[in-house]
């Protein structure tokens, strides 16, 4: 609940205010209102866009989703794939089949449904979103950020404790706080459009021609439908204004050799390119960025928006645990150390995708048919759909002095395991992640380490259960977000736990900072004798 700080100047006090109301700002506000503080979300526009620029949920997304008990909602009436094809290659696309994994398939949710869920969500959470709320100012002291906000009423002042920058490639939170966003400029245009058309049977297609690509996508009858279109060798430096129908028309006809029959309604048009460009840091000072404010890349296989939800769940509880006073500054540096490696290589791979896609028959058209081949293979589709689906990833950071060699659990994901409990009943820690509180998973009977987990009792819950994972673990200490801490070998001591807990969640409970109120406890399986 915010309130005023000062009836002089009508500024606000919030913990942290988000910028930005898409579904990467959303889903943050959802983690922080887990996390147990407030968020304010401020959107410029009105009313949504309700474009559907982006239709792909991803395998890891998906999986999280899960972690928060949204899936079901996300999946209602919805279509989904079970593999998508890399840099337009149909005939050998990728194989989710081949990922470990409870959810092998892309949930084929548009956008403006996305969007409208998280919103849903984070409301019901307790998160306020203002929309027509404009952000023109920005400044930080080591109290606080305080950000002048253009409203529907006039402007005014919000003061937080933390300001998160999810208001897209040309972020304003961005550009207030003086982080550089290097990278390559566009040189290819492209236009997409919701547009109609009276012709009937339209073949749907991708399509390479040689003046470039052609998504084509409507139904048999004719009717409203999805046109993209994406030119090489043509600068777009020159392209700026709002896209007509007549630009469509016209791009239709050069790159599909005959034309098209557009005609209104027209239900969205807009224009994109290939700029890559990343945030040199995600943080400076009380001010951090997620999503497109952090990273743009070209956006082909539905990498842009799994990205920054995935952003989102990173920072969300880290954010917080420092709000709250048991996280440190370390940790919340772990956020860049974490996500910025990532989307590097989102950008790398979707530059890589768009080069093979380019109308060259003397050069590029060799070179799929190689990477093709190399598709067909189990263990280079599988490399491929985990950098595709956000499956690979697996954090390495703010580990441990010891061991020197960590378990290889350590930085995976376990939010897809499923435990047995003491009756045999399968229960997937999913579902033990749903209040966002961390857990240690004692998987081989260990009171040692049950015992050295209670002065963090306030924080972290302990499930004693049996789980079969390769290689083995004793124990694992998962995150909000799904991700193991600590992974235990059969020597580990009590003494690691301690300190993996001490770096990830903060002080024991006797020597923490001013208590700020415990966390909702998780759903659990039944403990094993002699637990916590």
């Amino acid at each position: 609940m915010m309130h005023n700080s000062n009836a002089d100047d009508a500024a606000l006090t919030t913990d942290v205010v988000v910028v930005g109301g898409g579904p990467v700002g959303l889903m943050l506000a959802g983690e922080l209102r887990a996390g147990g503080v407030e968020a304010l979300v401020l959107e410029k526009l009105v009313e949504p866009v309700g474009h559907d620029r982006a239709g792909a949920l991803h395998i890891r997304t998906v999986e999280t989703l899960d972690l928060r008990g949204l899936l079901d909602r996300f999946l209602e009436g919805t279509q989904v794939a079970k593999g998508l094809p890399f840099a337009g290659i149909f005939t050998q696309g990728l194989d989710f089949g081949l990922v470990d994994t409870r959810h092998p398939y892309t949930a084929l949710v548009p956008q403006s449904r996305t969007e409208a869920l998280l919103a849903e969500h984070a409301r019901e959470a307790g998160a306020e979103i203002r929309r027509g709320h404009e952000v023109t100012g920005l400044r930080q002291d080591a109290e606080a950020v305080e950000v002048t906000v253009a409203g529907p009423s006039g402007p005014y002042r919000v003061r937080a404790r933390y300001a998160v920058g999810c208001d897209g490639g040309r972020s304003t939170v961005r550009r207030l706080a003086g982080i550089g966003f290097p990278g390559t400029e566009a040189t290819v245009r492209a236009l997409i459009g919701y547009v109609t058309t009276p012709e009937r049977e339209v073949p749907r297609r991708w399509e390479r021609t040689p003046d470039g690509i052609l998504v084509l996508a409507f139904p048999p009858e004719g009717g409203l439908g999805r046109v993209v279109v994406i030119e090489y060798g043509h600068s777009p430096a020159a392209d700026e204004g709002p896209v007509t129908l007549e630009d469509l028309d016209a791009a239709v006809a050069r790159v599909r050799g005959t034309p098209l029959t557009l005609t209104e309604p027209v239900s969205w048009l807009s224009r994109f390119g290939d700029a890559s460009r990343q945030a040199k840091r995600y943080r400076s000072g009380r001010v951090l960025l997620a999503g497109d404010a952090a990273h743009v890349h070209f956006p082909i296989g539905g990498q842009g928006l799994n990205t920054g939800l995935q952003d989102a769940v990173n920072l969300g509880w880290k954010l917080a645990a420092r709000v709250r006073g048991w996280g440190s500054e370390e940790l919340l540096d772990t956020y860049h150390d974490e996500r910025h490696p990532v989307a590097e290589r989102v950008l790398l791979n979707t530059r890589a995708q768009l080069a093979l896609m380019r109308p060259d028959e003397q050069h590029t058209t060799p070179l799929r048919g190689f990477v093709e081949e190399l598709l067909g293979t189990d263990e280079v589709n599988r490399y491929f759909t985990g950098m595709i689906t956000g499956t690979d990833v697996r954090y390495a950071t703010f580990a441990p002095a010891a061991p020197a060699r960590p378990h290889p659990w350590a930085g995976r994901f376990a939010g897809g395991l499923v435990l047995s409990g003491p009756s045999g009943e399968p229960v997937p820690v999913a579902e033990l992640l749903r209040s966002a509180r961390p857990l240690l998973l004692d998987l081989a009977g260990r009171a040692d380490l049950r015992e050295a987990t209670r002065p963090w009792s306030d924080r972290v819950s302990v499930v004693a259960g049996e789980a079969t994972v390769e290689p083995p673990a004793q124990a694992l200490l998962v995150r909000p977000d799904g991700y193991v801490a600590w992974a235990g070998s059969p020597a580990a001591t009590a003494d690691e736990l301690r300190a993996s807990l001490a770096r990830w969640f903060g002080p024991p409970a006797a020597a923490s900072l001013p208590a700020t109120g415990s966390l909702p406890a998780t759903r659990s399986v039944p403990a094993a004798e002699g637990a916590p």
